[in-house]
């Protein structure tokens, strides 16, 4: 109902296609990918640096379907009314089945405004960003059916204060950059490109940094470890040094937090909607637990004091996911409608 009164009904057989899957193949794919997580592989067995994040089939086949409907680019795809609000809807579906993986997903989908103001240079990224066959091969965009985009902003000596980044970049002839320096937390090390932040000539400016160059040769980031994390467990978050690494700048010099904040701003969206799935799938969970356990000699379920509770978190979990279609609302319409 949130949906069809936000955007009509032009995505109702998508979400239903979703949902269906959500509830089961998702779900199943979810549980492997958390039990088996990725592992770094930085060298490989002649003691080359690889640096290579390995993902169990289950976070591939997870990615797989996820960009088939468009988590990752559907506004991008399918530029009309309603489609972030479809989007988010999704995006609903999918977090309650598997978290992690909406990590990249995420990222991709909100590089977009970002990556356009790169002009022609950037021209091939945004094209790639757009595909919908999921495509976890090592080599250049050039030749892949569709990409994934991650960030680098924290650093250890400042942390979420990013202004105080120490990594630095030295403008090149052809008018890319060579970063030097390192991040704390990198997202999705196995994505195909990164926004980042380094201090410029102009003050700290936003790159597009890619994994691997035109060539086919690696750029000179190096992943020093994968986080340990409490949950999240199936997707990769790194640290990495960067060692004279080629990247692109993008938006005006030395306004680096002004650009990148447009990437940040859908990613904050994608929180919201996030957090109201885990409190619907945690509300599914207490709501199945109280119908199937009793006590007192009733189910939990008919005790006054526990429906209250669940009552409570049921109302909770429905103005959540209202005020997150609202806000994707207001984005779909922003360019228009003050």
């Amino acid at each position: 109902e949130a949906v069809a009164a936000m955007a009509g009904d032009w995505g109702r057989d998508r979400l239903h296609a979703y949902g269906v899957l959500a509830g089961g193949e998702l779900r199943a794919l979810g549980e492997d990918a958390n039990r088996h997580p990725p592992r770094l592989h930085s060298h490989d067995r002649f003691g080359h640096r690889i640096d290579r994040v390995e993902f169990h089939p289950a976070w591939h086949r997870l990615m797989s379907l996820a960009m088939a409907h468009g988590l990752h680019a559907l506004p991008w795809q399918l530029p009309q009314a309603g489609a972030h609000v479809v989007r988010a809807a999704l995006e609903y579906l999918h977090h309650q089945a598997e978290a992690g993986s909406n990590c990249p997903l995420t990222m991709t989908y909100a590089a977009m405004p970002v990556l356009r103001q790169g002009g022609e240079r950037l021209a091939g990224w945004c094209t790639a960003l757009t595909g919908s066959r999921y495509d976890p091969r090592d080599i250049p965009i050039a030749g892949k059916s569709a990409i994934t985009l991650g960030m680098g902003m924290t650093e250890k000596q400042g942390g979420s204060d990013v202004r105080a980044n120490s990594s630095r970049a030295e403008d090149q002839a052809d008018g890319s950059a060579l970063l030097t320096g390192h991040k704390w937390f990198l997202s999705a090390p196995g994505s195909d490109g990164f926004l980042v932040l380094a201090q410029g000539s102009d003050g700290l400016g936003c790159y597009l940094m890619p994994r691997l160059l035109e060539d086919g040769s690696r750029n000179h980031l190096r992943l020093q470890r994968l986080k340990d994390k409490l949950g999240n467990l199936a997707n990769a978050s790194s640290e990495v040094e960067f060692m004279h690494a080629l990247a692109w700048p993008v938006g005006a010099p030395g306004r680096g937090i002004a650009t990148i904040l447009g990437m940040v701003a859908l990613t904050r969206l994608d929180c919201m909607v996030g957090s109201a799935a885990l409190m619907r799938q945690a509300l599914v969970q207490a709501v199945h637990h109280c119908r199937h356990r009793s006590a007192f000699g009733r189910l939990l379920a008919g005790q006054p004091l526990m429906a209250n509770v669940l009552a409570d978190l049921a109302l909770e979990s429905e103005a959540a996911v209202w005020l997150a279609l609202r806000t994707a609302r207001a984005i779909d319409a922003a360019g228009g409608d003050p």
